[in-house]
């Protein structure tokens, strides 16, 4: 069996553009995809720790070091600059080794930039 286990987050994010006028997407400093091991155009959870909206989109990259974390199309009804949100994605794990995984944890300062624990 085949258990759905969380595999990387970037933790409490700050929203710092909205792209209205565009197909949809989540775009993300690519410091920060590679940080927690995500790809371009992975599917990923959004979660809003403002509003409480959650949704699924896809990683497009930002510019590298600019702390950019973009909502875009839709999901840029779904918050507003300078909220919290957590980054989620998932991955498909056996049952025998589901005890033994350990996701990768990305939290963020003010700016978007990763700090160590």
């Amino acid at each position: 069996m085949l258990l759905s286990m969380l595999r990387s987050k970037i933790h409490r994010a700050t929203i710092t553009a909205k792209h209205l006028d565009y197909d949809g997407s989540i775009t993300i400093d690519p410091n920060l995809v590679s940080a927690a091991a995500m790809l371009p155009n992975e599917k990923v959870h959004v979660l809003n720790l403002n509003n409480g909206n959650r949704f699924e989109t896809y990683i497009i990259m930002g510019k590298p070091g600019n702390g950019e974390i973009g909502l875009n199309g839709p999901a840029a009804r779904l918050g507003e600059v300078g909220d919290k949100v957590i980054i989620v994605a998932y991955a498909l794990v056996e049952e025998a080794r589901a005890a033994e995984h350990r996701p990768i944890i990305v939290k963020v300062d003010d700016r978007n930039r990763a700090v160590k624990d």
